[in-house]
């Protein structure tokens, strides 16, 4: 990938199933981490447009009832698989699937308490974003 010039803006998706259970990720781009899907906040594309269309793309799931949850700073985190510079946009939602067709970005996939979630290893983007839902500091 290119040298950036200015940081990526990027959405993320905390999709919750109707048993209120979290669907999490494990992507290379993450190494031994639990993630969340999301991605690049296109060109001309809202942010809650982005969370929705990156949901469908990452997990083929439908989401709906977004409340966003905070937004984060991620500035050359050794965390990630690149030397990246972005800014995280989270939010919240629900789906009525279970069936996840994932994407050539994760690896496999599991629907959590938010309490079993907790326990596992999270990248840390994802943990605090997981402790605002948990503390039920939503918009």
């Amino acid at each position: 990938m290119a040298d950036q010039i200015f940081p990526e803006p990027t959405a993320g998706v905390f999709i919750f199933n109707t048993a209120g259970e979290l669907l999490l990720l494990k992507s290379h781009k993450f190494p031994g981490k639990y993630i969340v899907p999301g991605g690049h906040i296109e060109l001309g594309e809202r942010i809650e447009e982005a969370a929705i269309r990156e949901a469908k793309e990452e997990t083929g799931l439908d989401v709906y009832d977004l409340k966003f949850i905070n937004f984060q700073e991620f500035v050359y985190d050794p965390s990630f698989w690149q030397k990246r510079h972005f800014i995280f946009f989270d939010y919240a939602c629900k789906t009525d699937s279970l069936s996840v067709t994932l994407n050539d970005e994760a690896e496999e996939h599991i629907w959590v308490t938010l309490e079993a979630a907790l326990q596992l290893p999270l990248d840390s983007y994802t943990r605090t974003s997981l402790e605002k839902i948990i503390e039920g500091n939503l918009s």
